[in-house]
């Protein structure tokens, strides 16, 4: 009896560490097979059309081109390639954006490797896999008013505490062990959900409102 083809699977994440911990864990899944992987958007796009993958782990916030744009590039591209959104982030607009751009999945980053390969399987046959907190994102009425900064989430809370003692952008990424343009994109969600213009003003406002200690 021949055995199933494995699954062709292509990771897309900027960080090295993070590639090289899913090839490990996958690479002993016997269902699965990592053909590749790629750093940024514009990579993926590039790798997808000589490694034919079937379903591609893609990161959201990455440098040059991020995964919201280069799943929808691929899913115009390739149709059948399934692409699950493996991300550290939950915000709604984030969520709906990757699966308007084809995303068959989101899923954080702090699920275990059992899940991770479970919901390769299921994309693998069309079947979707969402994190808790994405599908709790999605069905937040639209109608629903919050306090000021009610939405931020604990990391951000935690990028604007270290704004307000007056760390740079290098600095709270140093201090948090993640890279500048993770800080850069936390920065700009809190400016928006807090309706500010700049750092000063969302500083301000923090204080305030006594968002953070």
């Amino acid at each position: 009896m021949n055995e199933p083809t494995p699954i062709r699977v292509m990771i897309v994440d900027d960080h090295g560490m993070v590639r090289k911990g899913l090839m490990a864990y996958l690479g002993n899944q016997a269902q699965i097979r990592v053909v590749g992987e790629a750093r940024d958007g514009h990579e993926a796009i590039e790798e997808c059309e000589s490694l034919h993958p079937d379903v591609i782990l893609m990161d959201l916030v990455m440098p040059q081109m991020g995964g919201v744009a280069a799943t929808h590039a691929i899913h115009q591209r390739w149709p059948g390639v399934q692409i699950i959104a493996l991300t550290s982030f939950q915000e709604k607009e984030l969520v709906q954006d990757a699966l308007q751009a084809g995303a068959i999945g989101y899923l954080l980053k702090n699920i275990t490797g059992e899940e991770l390969a479970q919901a390769i399987c299921q994309a693998y046959v069309g079947r979707p896999t969402l994190a808790p907190e994405a599908i709790q994102a999605l069905i937040k009425p639209i109608g629903e008013t919050t306090c000021l900064g009610q939405d931020l989430t604990r990391r951000e809370l935690e990028v604007l505490t270290l704004l307000i003692k007056g760390y740079s952008n290098p600095e709270i990424a140093e201090r948090l062990v993640v890279s500048r343009s993770t800080v850069k994109v936390h920065v700009s969600s809190i400016l928006s959900k807090l309706g500010a213009s700049n750092r000063g003003e969302a500083i301000s406002l923090a204080i305030q409102n006594k968002l953070v200690k």
